[in-house]
C-alpha cells in the first residue's frame, strides 16, 4: 500500500500497547537485573516510547493496521455480527426448513431391483 496522510493513527491503541510493554519489561529488568544499572534500563525503556510511536505511525499512514481481539476472535469462530439491513431481511424470511429426502432409486430400496427382477425380491441361490 502507498503512503496516505489521510489515514488516521490509532494512538490511544499505540500509547497502551507502549506502556503495557513497559510495565512488563520493567518488572523483568528489576528481577533479573541488579540495582546499579537500573537507570540505565529505565533510560532504555522510555527511549523505546518514541521510537514505538514513530514506527507506528509510519505503518498505520501505509495503510497497516492489526485486528483487535475481537475481531479475531468473531474469525476463528466464524461468527460474524449481521448489520441492522441483513437482520431486518433475515425477519422477513422464514427460517429454512429440514432438507426434504431424496426421491428413492433402486438402492435405497425405492425401485423394481433391476431389469427382469420383480420390486424388493431377492434372487435366492
Amino acid at each position: 500500500m502507498a503512503w496516505d496522510a489521510s489515514r488516521p493513527v490509532p494512538w490511544r491503541r499505540l500509547v497502551n500497547e507502549w506502556l503495557v510493554y513497559v510495565a512488563i519489561m520493567f518488572v523483568l529488568l528489576v528481577l533479573f537485573f541488579d540495582n546499579q544499572s537500573l537507570v540505565g534500563l529505565i533510560a532504555g525503556l522510555l527511549v523505546s516510547g518514541p521510537l514505538y510511536l514513530a514506527f507506528g505511525y509510519v505503518l498505520a499512514k501505509f495503510g497497516y493496521r492489526r485486528k483487535s481481539l475481537k475481531e479475531l476472535r468473531a474469525e476463528t469462530s466464524g461468527k460474524r455480527a449481521p448489520s441492522t439491513r441483513e437482520a431486518g431481511e433475515a425477519a422477513d424470511t422464514p427460517a429454512p426448513g429440514p432438507k426434504p429426502k431424496p426421491a428413492p432409486t433402486s438402492r435405497t430400496g425405492g425401485g423394481s431391483g433391476g431389469p427382469g427382477r420383480p420390486g424388493g425380491k431377492r434372487k435366492r441361490r
